[in-house]
């Protein structure tokens, strides 16, 4: 649990907004420490910059079905031979066209708006409503601000399709330095909270479940693998 310091009621208005800063950068630090990994290594940026239309790609399958999200055009350019997500992308594919377009929106909305287990909310599988998942919800917002990008309405900011959209859209080349800490956030919340979905979605035998995979295998595709040991 988070816990405000003492003595916070008696700061001053920009005393008490630097401390409160502080506080949150504290406990997202702390949480950050919980989440794992998965071994996935440091970020390669180069190749992340790489991978970012694919990223776009997975951001619109994510987000509500759109039937311009199954045009053949879409998915020939998604469908990469040799990427390691091409099988994984490919047999989620396949099952989809076993679906009418109706059948797609009811699957979507009945996987991810009504099932906790499956939700696309990334910090609410270990954290739930806890202070801790708010304090990484401002540093993933913040990451957002840092390249000028604005969350548009009341979405929050481990929305997982808003964060592959952001992977895609944030202009970091040129500022690798700067922007190194909040792609390690980025990424390791997407790695965490698609481990615990990828695993709810198998046990209930959905489609998606091949998407997640995907993603995941992208996800490996922009990093440098450390070695053994290390």
């Amino acid at each position: 649990m988070c816990i405000a310091p003492k003595g916070m009621k008696a700061l001053g208005s920009v005393a008490r907004a630097a401390a409160q800063r502080a506080l949150v950068a504290k406990a997202a630090k702390r949480c950050m420490k919980k989440i794992s990994t998965g071994g996935f290594g440091v970020i390669d940026l180069e190749k992340l910059h790489e991978q970012k239309s694919r990223f776009a790609f997975f951001a619109r399958q994510l987000m509500y079905p759109e039937k311009l999200d199954f045009h053949p055009d879409v998915w020939t350019e998604a469908l990469t031979a040799g990427h390691p997500a091409h099988p994984s992308l490919q047999k989620y594919w396949h099952l989809m066209q076993n679906y009418s377009f109706e059948q797609i929106e009811e699957m979507y909305v009945q996987t991810f708006d009504f099932q906790k287990d499956t939700t696309l909310y990334m910090t609410f599988y270990k954290y739930e409503d806890s202070r801790e998942r708010g304090a990484l919800l401002v540093r993933l917002k913040q990451a957002y601000e840092l390249f000028g990008l604005a969350i548009e309405g009341t979405e929050l900011s481990d929305y997982l399709p808003l964060m592959c959209e952001f992977l895609y859209a944030a202009p970091w080349q040129g500022h690798e330095q700067q922007a190194a800490s909040s792609l390690d956030l980025m990424l390791a919340v997407m790695e965490d909270g698609t481990y615990h979905l990828l695993n709810a979605l198998e046990k209930a035998d959905s489609p998606y479940f091949h998407l997640i995979k995907g993603l995941r295998e992208t996800f490996k595709v922009c990093v440098i693998q450390e070695a053994p040991g290390k």
